[in-house]
């Protein structure tokens, strides 16, 4: 039996949830619908999804489709959960992309196909809602055709669209008129279609067909369904289109394994479960694999058991989507190979950046400080982007998409954990990097006084090189401090440099152990923990620090009218706009923006452009930031201040 794993897409309402639903239904996966009013879908397990009526997780369900396994992979549609959907498309196979019949072409809508575009992800196209009141068939097609995919094929017909009785039929291929219209659009990247139209032939059912199924499966053309999720019309002619047209899970099963982990579920109990797409090789209940990741050092486990698609205990080959046990220290993103595999982290990476937005959280209680840290650590299992920290002052920041991220991270502690947690208003995340060169050194002269610490450490602070991080050497003899003190430096060098001078993260920065003493048997690896801090930020007041913001680039699509409002607007945001071009729907502006302006933007374009426009902001790196920096409030005592430093401790 062959595998698909299908993705859904949606912009929010879209009905994508009400479709996964659906389709198992159809497919006799379930007895039952489930609905999102009603908050008991399928997909949406979550308390917080079925109450909130939104997907926040990918989930996956299983159903057969004549000898066809499809592994159906519900994402999240808000753009908060965007890190979500883009781990979702790297495991797929190809993809629905679900648009309303009402609204149309919608601004997300339109981000999402150009995201399928870039990675030439086969997709389907399934036009919701057809019997609500509004809903247009010929002028969405013609829509998806300008504005989503030039090689849109509606596969159905659509008589008494916009009411209750409403119905589809699936156009017919021995009729001459449709295979003429579907072969003119496959022509464009078909010369042999192309002459038999050019010469007045039109190709038989057969041919059309199959070149329909290759360039879908090589996201040339984009097969369209117009249908209800709702009341089931054209769900069933989808269906036959997923097994007819997209290309099934490939891969070879003598490699050693090679898989991706994209999501995590737990049991009541606890024990973590992985979710893993195995692109090659096979994969048995004790094997010995490695999960790799670029920010951890490899970690080894054993598989101590494992499902395959609908719940089936058995190995699991190239094309499976594999729910593990037995991986405790899996994180999302982590490859999962073995000894003999050559899997590398290069392309780990995601292609949109990390989060730009840091809150600081704290307990209600103080009492409950340390299972708020541990929920939160366990959260970043599930993503890793979210960038947990702690800090000195007993609180933890937390790296967000958007604040409704933020909103559903408070739930999930309450509801999940039960811990009431605060959050301080989110702030866009600055950089500091050193401007010159700093030294400083503090030896215990205990001659004349007691010295405050028993440790003697000197340290120079210079720039390192573009994306190095902070980079800790040694011109002392390595072995001539105790292990257990030389690491206490070092970790508290790496710990001090998340406050810099103006109480942002340091980076790009080589710190250099220049001088080190212990005293006998009174030194403690507390002696250099304490004075580290101190010694440390002398020195990096010395050399100075800048203060950089993070930037995006964008690219926006707007009607031809409202380019003045809107490159008005963005020069008002301090945008440098690089280039303005016609574009079929009016003009395309690229340019940089600061990132702490995207979200007013993104407010504003839609009265901008009366809902039209359309952009894609992307991370491109930081600049300095001009004038008086903005400073990041302190948590825990500043070691710049000795004598409250030292009350402190």
């Amino acid at each position: 039996m062959t595998t698909l794993n299908l993705g859904v897409l949606a912009h929010v309402d879209a009905g994508k949830t009400s479709l996964t639903e659906r389709l198992l239904f159809d497919a006799g996966a379930i007895r039952r619908l489930g609905s999102v009013d009603g908050g008991d879908t399928h997909t949406d397990t979550g308390d917080l999804e079925r109450r909130r009526g939104i997907t926040i997780r990918s989930a996956v369900a299983s159903f057969a489709l004549g000898g066809l396994t499809v592994n159906l992979v519900d994402t999240p549609g808000h753009t908060d959960f965007t890190a979500e959907v883009e781990r979702a498309l790297g495991v797929l196979d190809a993809a629905v992309l679900v648009l309303s019949a009402v609204e149309g072409v919608q601004a997300r809508t339109r981000v999402l196909a150009r995201t399928l575009r870039r990675r030439n992800v086969p997709t389907l196209l399934f036009a919701n809602k057809i019997d609500r009141t509004g809903a247009r068939d010929a002028e969405l097609l013609a829509a998806v055709r300008r504005r989503l995919f030039p090689g849109a094929i509606a596969l159905n017909s659509v008589r008494g669209v916009g009411t209750r009785d409403v119905r589809t039929a699936p156009r017919d291929f021995a009729d001459p008129e449709f295979r003429e219209a579907v072969a003119e659009v496959l022509a464009e990247h078909d010369d042999a279609l192309l002459a038999d139209l050019v010469d007045g032939r039109v190709p038989g059912p057969g041919r059309v067909r199959a070149a329909l199924r290759a360039q879908t499966a090589a996201a040339r053309a984009t097969p369209l369904v117009f249908g209800s999720a709702l009341n089931g019309e054209g769900t069933r002619d989808l269906l036959d289109a997923i097994a007819a047209y997209l290309p099934s899970a490939r891969g070879d099963a003598s490699a050693p394994p090679r898989g991706t982990v994209f999501a995590l579920e737990r049991s009541a109990t606890g024990e973590k479960t992985a979710l893993l797409r195995l692109f090659e090789g096979e994969l048995r209940p004790r094997d010995k694999v490695i999960l790799r990741s670029p920010s951890v050092p490899d970690r080894g486990a054993r598989v101590t058991g494992l499902r395959v698609g609908r719940g089936t205990e058995r190995c699991a080959g190239p094309g499976d989507i594999v729910r593990v046990r037995g991986l405790a220290e899996a994180r999302v993103g982590d490859i999962v190979t073995t000894a003999e595999g050559t899997a590398a982290t290069d392309d780990i990476e995601p292609e949109f950046g990390r989060p730009t937005l840091e809150t600081i959280v704290r307990a209600h209680d103080g009492a409950d400080a340390s299972r708020l840290r541990a929920a939160l650590l366990r959260l970043a299992e599930e993503d890793p982007l979210i960038d947990v920290s702690p800090l000195p002052d007993g609180t933890t920041s937390l790296r967000l998409y958007g604040e409704v991220q933020r909103e559903v991270i408070g739930a999930t502690l309450r509801e999940t954990f039960g811990v009431e947690a605060a959050f301080e208003e989110s702030r866009i995340v600055h950089l500091e990097r050193p401007a010159g060169v700093g030294e400083a050194v503090e030896d215990m002269d205990w001659r004349w006084r007691r010295p405050d610490f028993w440790a003697t450490i000197g340290l120079r602070v210079e720039p390192g090189p573009p994306g190095s991080g902070v980079v800790f050497r040694r011109e002392t003899e390595l072995g001539a401090l105790p292990a257990a003190f030389d690491r206490a430096i070092v970790e508290t060098v790496h710990l001090t440099l998340r406050q810099g001078l103006h109480g942002w993260p340091v980076t790009d920065c080589a710190v250099t152990l220049t001088a080190s003493g212990f005293g006998g048997p009174v030194s403690t690896a507390a002696d250099f923990r304490g004075l580290t801090p101190m010694v440390l930020m002398r020195a990096l007041a010395q050399a100075g620090t800048r203060v950089y913001e993070p930037y995006s680039r964008f690219e926006a699509e707007i009607p031809e009218d409202a380019l003045s409002a809107v490159t008005a607007r963005l020069a008002a945001l301090g945008a440098d706009v690089h280039d303005t071009k016609p574009d079929p729907e009016g003009w395309r502006v690229e340019g940089e923006l600061p990132t702490r302006r995207i979200a007013a933007f993104e407010r504003e374009l839609p009265g901008l452009t009366g809902g039209d426009g359309v952009w894609w902001p992307r991370p491109s790196g930081d600049r300095p930031v001009p004038g008086r920096p903005p400073a990041r409030p302190r948590t825990g005592p500043d070691p710049r201040d000795r004598d409250a430093y030292l009350r402190a401790l």
